[in-house]
């Protein structure tokens, strides 16, 4: 018993210490990480497990390495390693995750966090991997509603919004000028160059000039690539926060992606970013926001935004889903604007498939056993190679 009064003692002080040092009082946030699989090798993820772990976060290193402060759970192989971090997930025994790939459902998509070389100012990226609608345009407007979920649950009361000049820039903010004047409460920022406006130009993305910088998530992806990795030339990404959380209506489980080119300095950077969420409490965030988008329009401008996509479309067949099973085998290299042809195209043939989005791309998800039916039918329809 005295042991236990001892060590209860012990751990109040030091969250009191770690508290004081960094400002985040309270339980400490339970952060998983896996290390095996990065081109650094696992001792550049324990490194980031070990200096996240100073800023009152308990990290759960995944993987073969030990390190006094860290909790090791030893797993075989990267394989297995994403089995016990879901495994952990669902199980409530983390807050949350930092893995360098997840096969995000579509409507979910990452929010990224750099740090601007110009002005060394912090800009959040929406999105950066996974597809928050095959529509490019829609996407773009979830994108932003996610982007203000991030940068609210970090701490940002009133996020300051710009929209990366990509096609789809002025659909985009025409759709957010709606919403805005249904009563959803969106900030623009102004673009650095002299002309100014809520389309923001490259410079833009090197100083920062929004919190929030909205684009499509490949645009996304590249641009927190070369933020992350401006210093070393691309093969070592060394600042900032990574390719950040899954965000989506009705998601509530914390993944943050980082790449197998991230080094310890960005990978520390997500463990934090994922305990910054957790005491921002970002679900609950999400649900608030997505809750006022919705009762100042959002489904209605993203129905007409589809009616206007769809005027010049002839109408498809309906094509009714076949009884559901599990989805263990998944078949990359489809374009994501096919995505869910695809996917119809397999229900057509008997075929239960499921859509969804991992950082290499758009995948297609069936069961084992329909693999190979499936990979055929695909082809011959023209889907993959």
């Amino acid at each position: 018993m005295a042991k236990s009064v001892e060590r209860i003692i012990a751990e109040t002080f030091q969250d009191m210490a770690v508290g004081l040092e960094t400002g985040s009082f309270g339980k400490r946030p339970k952060i998983a990480l896996t290390g095996m699989g990065s081109e650094h090798g696992e001792e550049n993820a324990m490194a980031a497990a070990v200096d996240a772990a100073k800023s009152g976060v308990d990290v759960y290193y995944i993987g073969t390495l030990e390190h006094e402060g860290v909790t090791t759970i030893k797993v075989a192989d990267d394989e297995e390693g994403h089995k016990k971090m879901e495994e952990m997930l669902n199980n409530k025994e983390v807050d949350g995750a930092v893995t360098m790939h997840f096969p995000f459902p579509i409507g979910v998509s990452t929010v990224g966090r750099a740090i601007t070389p110009a002005k060394g100012r912090e800009m959040f990226v929406a999105n950066t991997t996974g597809t928050s609608s095959t529509d490019r345009i829609e996407g773009m407007i979830k994108n932003t509603i996610y982007g203000i979920i991030t940068a609210k649950a970090c701490g940002i009361a009133d996020p300051t919004v710009g929209i990366l000049n990509v096609d789809g820039s002025r659909q985009t903010e025409m759709a957010l000028k709606q919403l805005k004047e249904g009563g959803y409460d969106i900030t623009f920022a102004e673009s650095a160059r002299a002309d100014g406006g809520a389309v923001m130009r490259g410079n833009d993305v090197l100083q920062g000039s929004p919190d929030i910088m909205v684009c499509d998530s490949l645009t996304g992806n590249i641009l927190i690539k070369m933020l992350s990795s401006f210093t070393t030339g691309g093969s070592f990404e060394s600042s900032g926060y990574g390719y950040g959380p899954g965000i989506g209506e009705g998601y509530d489980k914390l993944v943050m992606i980082v790449s197998r080119a991230s080094g310890a300095p960005l990978i520390a950077g997500a463990i934090k970013y994922a305990a910054q969420l957790v005491r921002g409490k970002v679900f609950d965030v999400a649900k608030d926001e997505f809750a006022k988008a919705k009762k100042a329009g959002l489904d209605e401008i993203l129905a007409a935004r589809k009616a206007a996509a769809n005027k010049t479309t002839a109408v498809e067949e309906e094509v009714v889903a076949p009884p559901s099973e599990p989805t263990t085998s998944q078949i990359a290299g489809i374009d994501v604007l096919d995505l869910e042809d695809a996917v119809k195209a397999l229900w057509k043939a008997g075929i239960y498939a499921d859509s969804g989005m991992g950082c290499t791309g758009p995948v297609v998800l069936m069961s084992d056993a329909n693999y190979d039916k499936a990979h055929e039918i695909l082809k011959e329809a023209g889907y993959v190679e």
